[in-house]
């Protein structure tokens, strides 16, 4: 990949602060099928994520390491275990507390799928006593939900698939989930439909430790510098995620 940021101001403090070990331990979210779509010819992680941490790397003039996470809650909890010096991951202010995050280089609308016969038509008819919401613990928009969700009850799985299983034997309410892979859960869900809208968009963003501030501050530079150059779109558009994925807005 060529080093298209060559003029992003990069400090030896914030290189060593991202690369202590000379290489870039870049910690990956596998359970996002949109950042992470494939594999390498060696069984590595590979897509807009992966890209990310290779463009950084480059620029950082170091060689990556792409450490893969089953889901964002084990990334985020090993912040401070020295398994990664970046975390693909999305920003949320409970994972804020502990991560410093660079601004979101992608955002991906969350809302509701409904089973068919649903008489729910809206987002605002979700959140009532009664309603029985299926959703993946400590996804980003599941932390969302935590910290919003005041009527309806959230049932939470340890993965989105068991977040569809558990939708389905406990024939609850809703399902909450990325907008695309609802989308893909109804072509197996005939008569189930997908509310219009969004419940929050999750932001997925390059976190660092807290005790990185010069690496932090380099991330912000260059994760800007990549929306605007149109190197996130370029992303976006290679893997065919135009209309699944947005570039986040400047920020």
């Amino acid at each position: 990949m060529p080093n298209l940021f060559d003029h992003v101001p990069l400090s030896e403090q914030a290189k060593a602060e991202l690369a202590p070990t000379g290489v870039l331990r870049a910690g990956v979210n596998m359970g996002n099928p949109l950042l992470v779509t494939g594999r390498t010819a060696d069984g590595g992680p590979d897509g807009v994520s992966p890209d990310m941490a290779r463009a950084i790397a480059v620029r950082l003039g170091v060689p990556v390491v792409l450490v893969p996470f089953a889901s964002p809650a084990v990334l985020g909890d090993a912040v401070d275990t020295d398994a990664w010096d970046i975390a693909l991951i999305g920003a949320e202010p409970q994972r804020a507390e502990f991560i410093e995050f660079s601004p979101p280089y992608v955002e991906i609308e969350a809302t509701y799928l409904v089973p068919p016969g649903s008489p729910i038509q809206a987002l605002a008819e979700v959140d009532q006593p009664g309603v029985r919401i299926a959703v993946s613990g400590r996804s980003a928009y599941g932390l969302w939900l935590e910290r919003n969700i005041q009527h309806a009850t959230l049932h939470r799985a340890d993965s989105p698939e068991a977040a569809v299983r558990l939708f389905l034997d406990e024939r609850l309410d809703a399902l909450a989930s990325l907008r695309p892979a609802l989308l893909d859960d109804t072509t197996s869900l005939p008569g189930a439909r997908v509310l219009d809208g969004q419940f929050a968009s999750v932001q997925q963003a390059i976190g660092t430790s807290k005790k990185n501030p010069a690496g932090a501050a380099f991330l912000r530079v260059f994760i800007e510098e990549a929306k605007a150059v149109g190197f996130v779109a370029g992303l976006i558009e290679q893997r065919g995620l135009v209309g699944r994925l947005a570039v986040a807005p400047p920020a």
